[in-house]
């Protein structure tokens, strides 16, 4: 049984990752990956600042700092993967990918079709992991970045060359299809340099 961990500390970055129900390949089958990017606009816009992506054919990895103030990361985290659920199953059906939908129907655990859930598109849970140190967080944005070339992925030929991640402005400084603020920036910020 999984428990819930509620994650509202103001100030401070996160690790987190949310996967595809039974890591199907989801947002790769169904080009959801705008989504996601349409998912950071709306964090930023509510003083959330996305510092460091990946997003895989199955999962996501980002690193997230949180507000002063309103920084329930669940709540932002929970509305993300249901709007992003809506987009992947209506283009799971829009394709006729049928197989694709009896799978995440399948998944649906019997509380929640009585409560009208028709498809399972994502992990129930998400993993948040508060950055401890200036160390830690260079770690896990090394550990996001070199993922599409990591293990059974082999995404590109060079880690800098996946477009859906954030190592080319990491190791160039040129953005990436969703604009990011460097880490050091919001921690000279949180400063008040």
């Amino acid at each position: 049984m999984s428990v819930k961990s509620l994650h509202q500390l103001p100030n401070e970055f996160y690790f987190c990752t949310f996967t595809c129900c039974q890591c199907i390949n989801l947002f790769e089958i169904t080009d959801t990956y705008s989504e996601v990017y349409n998912w950071f606009g709306i964090a930023e816009k509510k003083n959330f600042h996305i510092c460091a992506y990946v997003i895989m054919p199955n999962h996501l990895h980002f690193i997230i700092s949180t507000p002063s103030k309103n920084a329930d990361l669940n709540t932002l985290v929970s509305n993300a993967k249901r709007f992003m659920a809506y987009e992947i199953v209506a283009r799971l059906k829009s394709a006729g990918n049928f197989d694709v939908l009896n799978k995440l129907s399948n998944e649906v655990s019997p509380s929640d079709r009585k409560r009208g859930k028709l498809h399972q598109v994502f992990e129930p849970s998400f993993d948040a992991r508060k950055i401890l140190s200036e160390e830690m967080l260079i770690q896990k944005i090394n550990y996001i970045h070199h993922n599409p070339v990591k293990g059974i992925w082999k995404l590109a030929d060079d880690f800098i060359l996946y477009p859906h991640s954030s190592a080319a402005f990491y190791e160039t400084g040129k953005q990436g299809l969703f604009n990011i603020i460097h880490y050091e920036k919001i921690i000279e910020g949180e400063r008040g340099l």
